[in-house]
Parts: structure tokens; sequence; C-alpha cells
């Protein structure tokens, strides 16, 4: 059976692990379900696209970002989505890039989108949760919230990238971070992520 896995592209740079991971997940058996909050759409559109003006809600318009998905695309306040319930069985949420004001109100427990609404469900029905900030630097608020979220049992994998694989391209970098989230998804690739000292 396919696993189903939540993507939430928030309003932070980084859109590029967004598509890649996107590109990836629509390869396998895997069911995709996709929010982008308000303020993603126009980074989406300055980061990967033209200066079109779309909106989030336009899946016709995501599919020249994201072309190779397959997906059920939400609106952002449709709070009667079906994964807003923790009743719907779902394999684990990604939320990527997270900006600092969506990883705080997750901490704080506010739930006024679908994203934060969704990320709550995942922390209370004890699945999966990967949070990919994207900031820097951090303050100690930032810095706070990510604690607390780890102590409520969200992986924080932070945009990061590693390079001791000697990266050629900014493909091989964006692998690095999509490589990771793919392992704790519990995703099988063969992403070049990994640590080989020979």
């Amino acid at each position: 059976m396919a696993k189903r896995i939540i993507i939430g592209i928030t309003g932070a740079s980084g859109m590029v692990y967004a598509r890649r991971l996107i590109d990836l997940l629509s390869q396998g058996w895997v069911s995709l379900d996709i929010v982008l909050s308000d303020a993603a759409w126009p980074i989406v559109i300055t980061e990967l696209g033209t200066a079109d003006e779309l909106t989030p809600t336009d899946s016709a318009s995501i599919m020249q970002y994201f072309p190779k998905a397959e997906y059920q695309l939400h609106a952002p306040h449709d709070l009667e989505a079906p994964i807003s319930s923790g009743s719907v069985k779902v394999d684990g949420m990604v939320i990527v890039p997270c900006s600092m004001n969506t990883l705080g109100k997750i901490a704080c427990g506010i739930a006024d989108n679908l994203i934060c609404r969704a990320a709550s469900v995942a922390l209370k029905e004890k699945r999966k949760l990967i949070i990919v900030p994207r900031e820097t630097p951090l303050s100690a608020i930032h810095l706070e919230n990510m604690l607390r979220l780890s102590h409520a049992g969200a992986v924080i994998l932070p945009a990061c990238p590693s390079f001791y694989m000697r990266p050629e391209s900014i493909g091989d970098v964006v692998d690095t971070i999509v490589g990771r989230i793919l392992d704790h998804l519990e995703i099988p690739h063969e992403l070049n992520v990994r640590w080989n000292p020979e």
C-alpha cells in the first residue's frame, strides 16, 4: 500500500528543497497531500518561476513548478480537509521550507491554517513530523521553539547542507537535505548523501 505523506510549503526561502522532494516522492508508491501557505506562493514564483500572477490553490499553475508530481492540493485555510483530522491515516508530514512564523505557531499549539492543523494532528497522533527550518541567524526564541517541538516528537532537520561528498551543482547540495528527509520518512533512495571517508 502506498504511503501517504503531507508536504507543507511555507513562506521561507528554499523552495528548491520542496520541489526536489516532491519530484522524488512522486516517482514511488507515495500519495501526496500538498498545502502551500499564503506566504509561500510569492516565494515559489520568485525562486522557481515567473512573475505571473497566480494563486496557491490553482493546481494547474502549480504543475509548472512541480511538473512530475501527482498530488492532492489543499487550500491553506481549508480546515475541513481530510488531513486536518486524526482519524485519517497519514504516514508522515514534512514542512519544507518551514518559516519561523509557522514553526512558532506549531510550537504554541496554534492551528489557524491547514499546515499548522495537520502538524498539530501529527504530533498528537505520534506520527512522523519533519520540520525543515530555513532561517539564519537563529534567535533564542527560534531555538526555544525548535526545542519545544523536538520534545513534542518532531524531527528538526535544518536546511544545512553537507559538503563532504564534494557537490558539483546546486542540485547536489539540495540532495543532501532531501536525502535526509527521505531517510527519516523511511523511503529508500539512491541520493549521494552518505559519509564515506574512503
